[in-house]
């Protein structure tokens, strides 16, 4: 299936993250039947970016397997803000759920941003805490029963210890389910699942299959046409018990598909489409990386990541 792409003519993009911090690079894959994404993150070694690659062709060659629905709920990304911002975002989104950063700051102010998203939300919205990994164990018990009790309950907490063992270790300590990716599942509750990373929707499910415990979809901060893979592994799921992380585009500057195919949750969920939309050329050109030397580094990780997958 892969020769029938001209990994070549695959453009290159940048689009600066609408916060500032960052830039998000990566390419994009036409094959037969669509287009997907690659973009392995910066430092991800060859066989994470083959995963990638694999992930990037399937939709566009083999295709995805069916859906069991026709559209996702989706999480709204709330980022370490001041309560009024983060009150703001969530009425902005029109989600019924969230997916709250903590662990950025004292857990008093994590506990009144989760207080806000709580009021926002009102009572019968649910929350999740982001927990990238802070603390170490004591501090994580004791930072999950004051977030969990500011947020009237969470369906769990994302990864609020750095190592496999600290989450193993803080699990029997605390009464909300612990969360974070299928190389933890054995010391989680809830396994967080990305098709980039896992190499594709297919392989995704077979993992989810494998390890029998509740999964959530979540983004890789991709454009929509890496968002749609996503959505078609939230939308093939055989049980999909949480909203999934999958509204990203908006923090992104900008987009790869025309504004009326972006994809940004309407009335709390995204549609799960067959193929994902096509590029705008006029986006493709907007967001183009023109240096010679970063456009030959991704030209590099890609025949690396050929040679590989």
């Amino acid at each position: 299936m892969k020769a029938m792409i001209d990994f070549d003519a695959s453009p290159i993009f940048a689009i600066p993250v609408a916060d500032g911090t960052g830039v998000h690079e990566g390419m994009l894959i036409e094959g037969p039947q669509g287009w997907g994404e690659f973009s392995p993150p910066p430092g991800c070694d060859a066989d994470e970016a083959a995963r990638w690659l694999t992930a990037a062709v399937e939709g566009g060659t083999v295709g995805w397997p069916d859906p069991r629905r026709g559209r996702v709920p989706i999480a709204v990304v709330v980022g370490a803000v001041d309560p009024a911002s983060a009150r703001r975002v969530v009425e902005a989104s029109g989600c019924l759920a969230a997916d709250v950063a903590v662990g950025t700051g004292s857990v008093a102010v994590d506990a009144e941003r989760v207080a806000a998203v709580r009021d926002a939300l009102g009572p019968r919205g649910r929350i999740r805490l982001s927990g990238n990994g802070t603390w170490d164990g004591d501090a994580a018990v004791s930072a999950i029963a004051v977030l969990a009790d500011a947020a009237g309950g969470v369906d769990f907490v994302a990864d609020p210890c750095g190592s496999a063992d600290e989450l193993g270790a803080i699990r029997g300590r605390v009464d909300v389910p612990i969360a974070s990716g299928p190389s933890r599942a054995g010391v989680v509750d809830v396994v967080i699942l990305r098709s980039g990373p896992l190499g594709g929707v297919r392989r995704a499910l077979r993992v989810a299959e494998r390890l029998d415990l509740p999964c959530v979809v979540a983004s890789s901060g991709e454009t929509s046409i890496g968002l749609a893979a996503g959505l078609a592994l939230a939308g093939a799921l055989p049980e999909l018990a949480y909203a999934c992380t999958l509204g990203t585009v908006s923090e992104l500057s900008g987009d790869l598909v025309a504004p009326g195919r972006s994809l940004r949750p309407m009335d709390g969920h995204l549609p799960v489409a067959p193929t994902p939309a096509a590029p705008s050329e006029d986006l493709l050109r907007r967001y183009a990386i023109t240096d010679a030397g970063r456009a030959e580094s991704w030209r590099r990780r890609l025949r690396a990541a050929r040679v590989t997958a």
